[in-house]
């Protein structure tokens, strides 16, 4: 299995909005934006913060961006991270985390955030295992009002 991590262009917005939609289904709930992407909002993300793609023998099977905050550029919030269900339990999913943080360490970023959904607690450890710890005093900026708030977590890049 040839598993490579290559970084999302404007061209990929279609795609990553195909993906995102993909993975979502059938495991996060129905009320999730994620389930009505659109290659606009991902072109907009791949503009305003980033983007990378996972490759296994070159077939796209999942893909993860990030944002810089609005209020603090040194701050990324990760978004979006999902992994095609016929590629679930192979542990390649870390690849794309992987990617995003020594991104963020090549680029000087202080720290990276994410969200994980209330229905998803499960992730918490899996995130932990990367040196991501809750952070509780924190919201999530994209949150769904619609939904219990999610489970923001951080990793610090410097100290």
């Amino acid at each position: 299995m040839n598993i490579v991590v290559r970084e999302a262009t404007d061209d990929d917005a279609k795609l990553i909005a195909e993906l995102t939609r993909a993975a979502w289904a059938g495991k996060v709930n129905v009320t999730s934006s994620g389930h009505r992407e659109t290659a606009v909002l991902v072109s907009q993300h791949l503009r305003d913060g980033g983007g990378f793609i996972l490759l296994v023998d070159d077939v796209p099977v999942g893909s993860v961006r990030w944002l810089p905050l609005e209020t603090e550029s040194h701050i990324w919030e990760i978004l979006r991270m999902g992994v095609l269900p016929a590629w679930r339990g192979n542990n390649i999913s870390q690849h794309l985390l992987e990617a995003v943080i020594h991104h963020g360490l090549e680029t000087g970023i202080e720290e990276l955030r994410m969200a994980v959904r209330a229905d998803q607690p499960k992730l918490i450890d899996f995130y932990m295992a990367y040196e991501f710890e809750l952070a509780e005093e924190l919201e999530y900026t994209h949150a769904n009002p619609l939904e219990p708030a999610p489970f923001v977590m951080r990793r610090q890049l410097k100290y």
